[in-house]
């Protein structure tokens, strides 16, 4: 056989054999949900027991008081809309594995509980029957991942580009007494988008609020996180999505 050819045949042999042995280990890779894998709609008793520190929500803020699971939604008080807010965090022991071993890329893979790498709080929104009516998010200055917080604000335009961005209504909001710039942006927007399946509410910020100052007046000491960088997502089933929903 020509030498050529039996050369060619064998690089080509290794190349399946190197394809097919990268697929069989990303399939052994271990998975961590996230909230990608939970839907509008889905019954609470369907949702893979594959989350921690369940608790009911408190409007996007942290959890208040501890729950079992998803199912046990019933124990958290309903809100305007009748829907009952349950908070819950990514299971962490895959971070902890990735942590034992010094794995980096994946220590930045499975830390904390986030979206698209900004740390986040979680929660779902279940109706009276136990479906998912809405999910929220909202980005938490209390997890230490690889995120600056001055940049919380950008999650938003992550989020308007995955849920495509045409036919979002935004509205930048007015500064309120004492609120300011930080450095040369100031962002504060309330955005709404409505598909036939879903109603979509986004808000940004990076401001300073009303007494904030980048140093104390009094010590002359740098206050470096004088200001608010935040993003905050609502999805809600169109059936039940707000009316006339106003900017928080």
């Amino acid at each position: 056989m020509n030498v050529m050819k039996l050369a060619a045949g064998y690089a080509a042999a290794l190349m399946v054999s190197s394809a097919s042995m990268d697929l069989a280990h990303a399939q052994d890779r271990p998975r961590r949900f996230t909230i990608w894998d939970i839907h509008l709609g889905e019954a609470a008793s369907a949702i893979p027991n594959e989350y921690v520190n369940y608790a009911c929500g408190t409007n996007g803020g942290p959890p208040s008081i501890p729950l079992p699971g998803f199912t046990a939604f019933k124990k958290c008080k309903p809100d305007s809309l009748g829907l009952r807010e349950v908070y819950f965090e990514y299971d962490d022991e895959l971070e902890y594995e990735a942590r034992a071993l010094d794995n980096k890329p994946e220590i930045k893979m499975y830390a904390g509980t986030t979206v698209f790498e900004f740390p986040i709080i979680l929660t779902l929104l279940f109706d009276e029957a136990g479906k998912v009516s809405g999910e929220r998010m909202v980005t938490d200055p209390r997890q230490h991942v690889s995120r600056d917080r001055l940049e919380f604000w950008e999650l938003g335009n992550f989020l308007r580009q995955y849920f495509g961005d045409e036919n979002w209504t935004c509205t930048d909001l007015p500064a309120e007494e004492g609120e300011k710039p930080v450095g040369s942006r100031f962002i504060k927007n309330h955005c709404e988008k409505t598909t036939p399946s879903m109603h979509l509410i986004l808000e940004q910020r990076l401001l300073q609020k009303k007494g904030q100052q980048f140093m104390d007046p009094v010590t002359g000491r740098a206050l470096l996180e004088a200001f608010e960088s935040s993003t905050r997502f609502e999805i809600y089933d169109a059936s039940v999505a707000p009316k006339g929903s106003s900017p928080k």
